[in-house]
């Protein structure tokens, strides 16, 4: 695990304030993002090309609501697997690869793997299972069930804590 801190080049306030807004929607015109932060809008636009540029902004997606396609059913499994040599990358690239899987995390300490599913029903979560339990080095698992959901009302740059802003907007991390 490497504990440096990535951040990119030449972010300050007003980049933070942008991804902020932006996080929150996407298709907020470049006049009201200007109007907002108090700049032209030629320079939001030449900001947002270089935090796309910087590789900060990944991509632009769309957010689907699960429950409009009838996945109501989301789980958490807990995959524990073999300890050999690559094992993270190869059953992790393999997992993520399983479809009606949303998420997969490589963790540290009893469990290895969890890996967040979303399914129409329980015929479905098992088939995930049962693929999971397939994959070669998984050992076993164990699945919760959500009952319930509580989706953060701020996204990743609105959420950062004062020490993480900091370290972005001082580049501390290099």
């Amino acid at each position: 695990m490497n504990d440096t801190l990535r951040t990119a080049p030449d972010l300050d306030e007003t980049d933070l304030a942008i991804l902020e807004r932006i996080e929150d929607d996407f298709d907020v015109s470049l006049e009201t993002l200007a109007d907002q932060l108090d700049i032209s809008k030629s320079a939001v636009h030449y900001r947002l090309n270089k935090l796309k540029d910087g590789g900060v902004i990944q991509s632009v997606t769309a957010d689907i609501d699960p429950l409009m396609l009838g996945l109501e059913m989301a789980a958490i499994t807990d995959v524990m697997v073999s300890h050999e040599s690559g094992y993270s990358e190869d059953i992790g690239e393999r997992l993520v690869e399983l479809d009606g899987v949303e998420k997969v995390y490589y963790t540290m300490g009893d469990v290895d793997f969890v890996v967040v599913s979303r399914v129409q029903s329980r015929d479905q979560l098992n088939n995930i299972i049962e693929r999971i339990v397939a994959i070669d080095g998984v050992n076993s698992t164990s699945s919760k069930f959500v009952m319930q959901e509580f989706d953060p009302e701020h996204g990743v740059a609105a959420n950062l804590t004062d020490e993480a802003r900091s370290a972005v907007i001082d580049h501390t991390g290099e």
